[in-house]
């Protein structure tokens, strides 16, 4: 296969899939690494892709927010895998009681799913899906916070949240993000849903970030918050483990599910 024709069917495949990456691509095309970022920095210079750590997205996508359904589909399995090890953040472990703050996020309905029956415990969240999931749960209690849904993630933002955040000290976060990285901090397209972001870091005492490693790398308009925040990153093993080596010496503890 001649370069453009390889370039051609990475430029579809990041298209299709949102992101490719360069180990993947290399071991699709029988090539070697520095081969793809060869094709990925051609892609680039030619305004067809950005690159982000690891490999490539589509531009044009970098803050593109795809809606609740279409990202549920992405990576499930990592997301999976993900939330059941979030259980063992709970406070008092999987069947203790404490007070935990649920962002809204794919991975946080997996997670809110997860909760064991048995578990007591105080919950907050802006999230519909999250509040949803958990409404006829035995040992919750449960507190939905209002405000303006936005359509995209059905989550509450705006003063009516930031009000209500502002007045809350919780033993636990789990937080979402869009993108995260050590330069480039916690990341969201939005400006209204990173205004909330910050008002949940600011009203718990630990901070565990459910993100998968796709999103390692990415970066996008709104920064809310910088990776020193976070007291635990879960992520998938898809985040190599020289990058979690790097983000552990910046202070934060990862776990790769």
């Amino acid at each position: 296969m001649y370069a453009p024709e390889r370039q051609q069917e990475i430029l579809r495949l990041a298209r299709e899939g949102g992101r490719v990456d360069v180990l993947s691509l290399a071991e699709e095309f029988q090539v070697t690494a520095e081969t793809v970022r060869r094709d990925l920095k051609a892609l680039d210079r030619a305004g067809l892709v950005r690159r982000v750590h690891g490999g490539a997205i589509p531009a044009g996508r970098l803050d593109f927010e795809p809606d609740l359904a279409e990202r549920d589909a992405v990576a499930a399995d990592e997301k999976q895998r993900i939330a059941r090890a979030a259980l063992a953040e709970l406070p008092g472990g999987e069947g203790g009681s404490g007070s935990v703050i649920l962002d809204a996020g794919t991975t946080a309905v997996r997670l809110a799913a997860e909760i064991p029956l048995e578990a007591e415990l105080t919950v907050v969240t802006h999230s519909l899906p999250v509040a949803a999931r958990l409404a006829d749960h035995p040992g919750l209690t449960l507190h939905l916070v209002g405000g303006r849904i936005r359509r995209r993630t059905r989550a509450a933002v705006d003063d009516w949240a930031l009000r209500a955040y502002r007045e809350l000290n919780a033993d636990v976060l789990f937080l979402a993000t869009n993108g995260f990285s050590l330069d480039g901090g916690l990341t969201t397209p939005d400006l209204a849903e990173a205004a909330v972001k910050r008002a949940l870091i600011a009203a718990a005492r630990r901070v565990v970030l459910l993100a998968d490693s796709a999103k390692f790398g990415q970066q996008h308009f709104a920064r809310f918050g910088e990776l020193s925040d976070v007291d635990l990153l879960i992520t998938d093993t898809g985040l190599s483990p020289d990058d979690a080596l790097a983000i552990e010496r910046a202070g934060t503890e990862v776990v790769r599910a």
